[in-house]
């Protein structure tokens, strides 16, 4: 019997947001949305079972353990809210306030608890997404 050809990444983590209850579907799509539009060298995967965003493009070597490719991990498993996880957050400027929390291995993070504070905290999102951007190593 043929083996079934592999899912795209997109299509991974689609199915796992068509999988989702609303209102979280719904606000995870544009937490989606709006982090890949803001530039062609982010692409998504699923990773620790999450919908996660990463720079594409070429880099400096690095020690995979440093993160230095990861942009942002949605963690859904929380009942009351989505946090997204910047694993090198400590290391982005952030002149919107809207990173939390200060830890010691670089992370910082956003808290979404609902579809308007998404929308409220989208702009702020972009300006941290973009300055992380200019800190990637190429």
């Amino acid at each position: 019997m043929a083996k079934a050809p592999k899912k795209s990444d997109q299509e991974q983590v689609s199915e796992l947001i068509e999988k989702m209850d609303q209102p979280w579907k719904e606000i995870v799509e544009f937490l989606r949305r709006t982090i890949l539009d803001i530039s062609f060298e982010i692409s998504e995967q699923v990773k620790w079972n999450s919908p996660s965003f990463y720079y594409n493009g070429e880099m400096q070597p690095f020690d995979p353990k440093e993160y230095k490719r990861d942009l942002v991990v949605l963690n859904l498993h929380r009942n009351n809210h989505i946090l997204m996880v910047f694993p090198t957050g400590s290391k982005i400027t952030d002149s919107t306030g809207v990173l939390e929390g200060s830890y010691t291995d670089g992370r910082r993070m956003v808290k979404i608890t609902s579809l308007e504070e998404a929308k409220t905290k989208a702009p702020h999102l972009e300006t941290i997404i973009k300055a992380w951007l200019e800190l990637v190593e190429k």
